[in-house]
């Protein structure tokens, strides 16, 4: 086996359009390494520069201790699995699988071996003799994975392989994705713009964004120590909740509230700070009198059965330049973003429980000093 090298990749495609920018990134042997990112970030560029599809504007790409920039893909021992299933449709799901094993000559007794251990293990046994037009996508996305285990590469490349399933079909297959991963243990590069999927899947994630990895860390650290203001808002769901605002006297300013700040910052002037939808909470009668209370009036109350997940504008400005880009490219599909009829910033606060709140109903919401992040307005750098 072995792991993946990348080291100062760069694509440029005519017209000088840079998709992927100067990227290091070193994936350990037997990770599961989930590229993340909205559309156009170069994420699938460049594990298509890893399987050899696409060529290497400058750079180097190893497999285990080989440099294999050069070398075409049926020499670099990997396997990849595309968003389409990619099956031959008039042949059985036994041929679909046994197809590469053919091509390499395998004997026939040691292919009917592996091809029935793959079967076995992504429960395909039943289903041996159909051809593709009879089964399921989850059952079609099982054996395209499977053609790609039968060859035990050194890696699997993994291009958004379920992002054609339905809601509840995907959540299955994620189960059965990661448990696959802990019973074979090869290195898997696996590329979604699905934050949920990073999170539930990847040892570790990177976030690009332009090209360029934006933070590469386990999804805890990612969620609870976002490098930049892009990062915060990509990873979560809901978004955080972004305001400008501003720090004086270790005391944050914002939205009609003063929150106090631990020692440790030395920033003051103008700031983007960020809240998590999670982190804020109704007030309740074990509340200090002094704790931080924004008390807001919804605007939009979405049900989700266990929780709900309330809207609502803040007397604070949305984030400007070029960190506010970049947290509008984050999340560009936020229900907050589409609601905005002007320049206040709206927040999302999601409050488990079966309570029934109502739109228009008026609220306070604690803010715990410690759940607040503080970011630069100018270069989107974490303060905190």
């Amino acid at each position: 086996m072995g792991g993946i090298a990348l080291e100062g990749v760069s694509k440029v495609f005519p017209g000088d359009v840079v998709a992927v920018d100067d990227v290091d990134l070193a994936v350990g042997d037997g990770e599961f390494m989930v590229l993340v990112g909205p559309s156009g970030c170069g994420k699938s560029t460049l594990l298509r520069m890893v399987a050899g599809l696409e060529g290497v504007s400058k750079g180097t790409i190893r497999i285990g201790d080989r440099d294999v920039t050069e070398l075409a893909p049926r020499s670099r021992d990997i396997a990849m699995v595309f968003q389409n299933y990619a099956l031959y449709p008039n042949m059985r799901v036994w041929d679909n699988l046994a197809f590469a094993l053919k091509l390499r000559r395998t004997p026939k007794a040691a292919m009917r071996e592996r091809v029935g251990d793959v079967a076995g293990v992504l429960g395909l046994t039943e289903l041996i003799e159909r051809k593709p037009g009879a089964l399921s996508g989850g059952q079609r996305q099982r054996v395209a994975i499977g053609r790609a285990m039968v060859r035990e590469p050194q890696a699997y490349l993994m291009d958004e392989p379920l992002s054609n399933l339905d809601a509840k079909l995907r959540v299955g297959m994620r189960a059965e994705l990661a448990r696959l991963h802990d019973r074979l243990g090869v290195t898997t590069i696996y590329v979604t713009h699905d934050q949920v999927e990073a999170m539930t899947l990847g040892d570790r994630v990177a976030v690009l964004r332009d090209g360029t990895v934006q933070q590469c860390e386990t999804p805890e650290k990612l969620f609870e120590e976002p490098g930049n203001v892009f990062v915060a808002a990509f990873i979560g769901s809901p978004a955080m909740n972004l305001a400008m605002a501003d720090v004086r006297d270790g005391r944050l300013h914002v939205a009609g509230i003063d929150v106090p700040l631990p020692d440790g910052v030395r920033h003051g002037g103008r700031v983007i700070a960020g809240i998590r939808p999670q982190d804020m909470r109704p007030d309740g009668p074990e509340d200090a009198p002094g704790a931080p209370r924004l008390r807001v009036e919804l605007e939009v109350v979405e049900r989700l059965g266990a929780e709900s997940h309330v809207i609502f504008a803040v007397d604070a400005q949305k984030p400007a330049g070029e960190a506010a880009a970049a947290a509008d490219e984050a999340t560009e599909e936020s229900d907050a973003t589409l609601l905005a009829a002007d320049n206040r910033a709206r927040f999302t606060a999601s409050i488990p429980g079966r309570r029934r709140f109502a739109t228009g109903e008026v609220l306070d919401l604690i803010v715990p000093p410690e759940a607040v992040y503080l970011f630069d307005p100018e270069t989107g750098a974490t303060l905190r």
